[in-house]
């Protein structure tokens, strides 16, 4: 089975050596070690927003295309203030053309940067869930969760996971992508 992530920097694997320990490469290895005969595939960009994600959705699916798909996305949307219900729109559009070509997808959720102000955040943050479920899409609360803010699993810039950030991540949310690729 085949496995895409949609993604941004995060899941790029930006500032680790080589790429090696980029998100997907260790849940790949997660997953392998759980059973499953899955290879991920890094369709992560650094600097992408949800509008590049959705631009470049033909060629993040490849040949041949994924059963399923991890659409992270969203965290530069949010680091740059642009608005959520353009964001929802570009996520919801992905989603579409996802379902359309019968790929499964697990929506992680971001948080907005709280500088932005109270309203921007609870806006930001409601928008992963709704299009999940709108979806029929499983989903996962925030993709950084357990690492955000922590500065012994973050790189020095405070924002992308350093490798133990990354195996973090893949610990917490990798129990959720397998039960996904299960069907459940």
């Amino acid at each position: 089975m085949r496995l895409v992530v949609l993604g941004d920097s995060l899941t790029a694997g930006y500032g680790l050596p080589r790429g090696e320990e980029a998100f997907p490469v260790r849940l790949e290895a997660w997953l392998k070690q759980a059973g499953l005969d899955v290879q991920v595939i890094n369709a992560g960009v650094s600097g992408d927003t949800t509008a590049g994600g959705l631009a470049r959705l033909d060629w993040a699916l490849g040949s041949p295309a994924p059963q399923y798909a991890v659409v992270a996305l969203g965290s530069n949307d949010g680091l740059r203030g642009l608005p959520p219900a353009a964001m929802e729109q570009n996520l919801d559009t992905i989603l579409t053309r996802l379902k359309g070509r019968g790929v499964k997808v697990l929506v992680a959720g971001m948080y907005a940067p709280r500088n932005f102000g109270r309203e921007y955040a609870a806006e930001f943050d409601g928008v992963f869930e709704r299009v999940a479920t709108r979806h029929g899409a499983a989903f996962y609360p925030f993709f950084l969760e357990g690492v955000a803010a922590d500065p012994s699993l973050n790189q020095a810039d405070g924002i992308h996971p350093n490798a133990r950030g990354v195996e973090r991540i893949v610990e917490r949310i990798g129990p959720h992508i397998r039960r996904f690729l299960a069907g459940g």
